[in-house]
């Protein structure tokens, strides 16, 4: 790759790749932010990270690979904060608000993100498919080993298959969408999600 004048060949201070890796991350986080993930460039990236083309290059294929590995992150994150903000002695429909409550803290607190990957990734082809099939996966799977806690087995409740967490999952992620897309607070969704998420998750009753 042609390097000019414009794009320092070095970095301003040693840092291990991981470093780099994370800077860049953070950068395209910011330019995402800025400018939405269509007019943010890889220029734009590089300037925020303050590191060179060619870092970039060695790190990432293009700016939708970069696009990519932070969503990635950020969809690992969240998941991370919703195991840790669920109480396991807690009763078991107080855990569901707890897991809802989390999920929703997570998508307000970054919306810059949340907007991109609502209105970008579908333009991404199959790298798009594979990261939304890595994301209901892995929120599949949250939802059954959250719901397969003694408190729950307690209330007599067991973890819904995969056909009732894909529901949970695709429905609240939908809800979380078009709260966002539609400008409002997505806070004001946690009531009616937690009451959809406790009617399909607890007890049956015979009519």
């Amino acid at each position: 790759m042609l390097v000019t004048r414009a794009e320092p060949t070095t970095d301003a201070e040693p840092a291990t790749d991981s470093v780099f890796r994370r800077r860049l991350l953070d950068a395209m986080g910011e330019a995402v932010r800025e400018r939405g993930y269509r007019d943010a460039t890889v220029a734009d990236v590089v300037r925020i990270a303050r590191t060179s083309r060619r870092t970039f290059y060695e790190h990432f294929a293009d700016k939708q690979d970069c696009f990519v590995a932070l969503l990635t992150e950020r969809n690992n994150e969240t998941v991370e904060q919703i195991y840790a903000a669920v109480d396991a002695t807690a009763p078991w429909d107080t855990q569901i608000r707890q897991a809802i409550e989390a999920w929703i803290e997570a998508s307000r607190q970054d919306t810059g993100i949340t907007l991109a990957w609502i209105r970008d990734t579908p333009a991404l082809g199959e790298r798009a498919r594979q990261l939304h099939r890595d994301a209901a996966e892995a929120f599949i799977t949250l939802i059954q080993k959250l719901t397969a806690t003694p408190e729950f087995q307690a209330a007599g409740l067991h973890p819904p298959n995969r056909r009732m967490a894909t529901i949970l999952y695709g429905g609240f992620r939908e809800l979380i969408a078009s709260t966002v897309e539609d400008g409002h607070d997505i806070t004001e969704i946690i009531g009616v999600a937690v009451e959809t998420a406790l009617a399909l998750v607890g007890p049956r009753f015979d009519a």
